[in-house]
């Protein structure tokens, strides 16, 4: 069985390979290792093999590992499920980014309830791309209400676009849907100067949202094997 720092190693050798297949920049995107339902310790073991960008799903739980791992400074938490209104604050007290921003009351909480000693909180706008009723996100219409909106807190930091498309192992449907959200994102990178990250792409898929322009994978599985139950 490989261990978790012989997986990572695989895991960025995959990324390697892919952006420059696709004639992208070596080192131009980075591995979010997503960690729910993993203990602390499968954390450090990722940590020590040089890891520090990791994302979870449920706000309680990445709580509790923010604060088990406080020691370690460099380490960079990603929120990535839903953000309740009731704990918005956890979420401006404890986390880097937000990628799963969705609705305007939850930007205006995060703006408030971010600690004046912490720099803005980093976000990201989730889009349902592919109009799922089973998941969170805007529509390509909603998007620019939001953007305006989250532009106007000077303690959040818009960054870029999140998402997650349809599973399908149809190809036509799979770049059709990568290419709509990498011409959603160019929109708002030629006019905002943070807008720099559109993060797209996990274990499975991680190639093809590379060769659409993604600049951030959200890894789970390749990295810390199948989800704990």
């Amino acid at each position: 069985m490989q261990t978790i720092a012989e997986r990572l190693k695989t895991t960025y050798a995959r990324i390697d390979q892919a952006t420059a297949q696709a004639n992208r920049p070596l080192k131009s995107v980075q591995i979010l290792a997503v960690s729910k339902t993993k203990p602390v310790s499968d954390i450090r073991l990722a940590y020590e093999a040089g890891q520090r960008l990791f994302g979870e799903n449920y706000i309680q739980e990445g709580v509790e590992k923010v604060q088990a791992l406080c020691e370690l400074a460099d380490i960079e938490w990603h929120m990535i499920g839903p953000v309740q209104s009731n704990k918005t604050r956890l979420v401006a007290q404890n986390f880097a980014w937000v990628q799963s921003l969705d609705r305007i009351k939850i930007a205006r909480r995060l703006h408030e309830q971010r600690p004046d000693e912490l720099p803005p909180l980093n976000v990201c706008i989730q889009v349902n791309i592919d109009d799922e009723s089973s998941k969170s996100g805007v529509t390509a219409a909603q998007l620019p209400e939001l953007v305006e909106a989250i532009e106007g807190y000077d303690r959040l930091c818009l960054r870029g676009l999140m998402a997650i498309p349809k599973a399908t192992t149809d190809t036509a449907q799979q770049h059709q849907t990568l290419t709509q959200l990498a011409e959603l994102f160019s929109q708002y990178h030629t006019k905002l100067s943070n807008f720099d990250t559109l993060s797209v792409g996990m274990s499975g898929d991680l190639e093809v949202a590379i060769a659409h322009g993604s600049h951030m994978v959200r890894v789970g599985t390749a990295i810390f094997g199948a989800r704990n139950p």
